[in-house]
């Protein structure tokens, strides 16, 4: 079996999937997981002086007060999974940088291990993602050359292999992420429950095609519960 996944690095949802996905997967061993980049913003900026409450506020026309709680409802859906998120220190940033990286990370076979990495470094430590330095910090983590991963981040290598996910997620329709993509055949959009994710593996073993589920989404930077 393989499973495909569209994810963005700063996107809460999917790590939130990922872990959830990880977690029906428990014992299996005949599983293939490819992770794919999706930029949520690809125009975002690399620096903000405001907080990221203050950003989701500011870009939704919510209260600040309003945004906290949105973020504390994803705080705990997170700590439910497991996952330790801590938006008073989240520095939102543009995604590009570490999506390359994630390019290099695959294809040397740690994509899943960096992809894991990166998104542990920005919800839960409150890493930059584009900082050089803290990049290369999360690429030796997984084993990565340090002189190499300074090379693509000082260059534009890898641009084409994060365009060619982003082109499959267009011709895809994907609209939003986490997106799974099973075998080629089935979708599942959303941080699904891991009953779900069960559920769906369970059907493909039994070649029973499942319904696609869409809840728990992130579109064009922005999420819902």
């Amino acid at each position: 079996m393989k499973i495909d996944i569209w994810s963005d690095f700063v996107c809460p949802f999917c790590y939130i999937g990922k872990r959830h996905l990880e977690t029906a997967m428990a014992g299996r061993t005949d599983v293939e997981v490819v992770f794919h980049s999706f930029e949520l913003d690809p125009n975002a900026a690399h620096h903000h002086d405001e907080d990221i409450h203050q950003l989701i506020a500011t870009k939704y026309g919510i209260s600040y007060e309003q945004s906290k709680a949105n973020n504390e409802n994803i705080r705990q859906t997170a700590a439910a999974a497991g996952l330790a998120y801590d938006f008073d220190a989240m520095q939102n940033t543009n995604s590009f940088t570490i999506h390359r990286l994630a390019q290099y990370a695959k294809e040397v076979g740690k994509g899943n291990e960096f992809v894991e990495a990166g998104m542990h470094a920005y919800f839960t430590d409150g890493a930059f993602l584009n900082d050089e330095e803290t990049l290369v910090k999360i690429a030796r983590s997984v084993g990565l050359d340090e002189a190499r991963t300074r090379e693509i981040i000082q260059t534009d290598a890898y641009l084409a292999s994060v365009r060619v996910d982003e082109t499959k997620a267009m011709e895809l329709g994907i609209q939003g992420v986490p997106f799974f993509l099973i075998n080629d055949q089935y979708a599942v959009s959303g941080a699904q429950p891991v009953e779900v994710f069960q559920n769906v593996l369970s059907q493909i073993d039994d070649q029973t095609k499942p319904e696609t589920a869409a809840t728990n989404v992130c579109q064009d930077d922005s999420c819902s519960i």
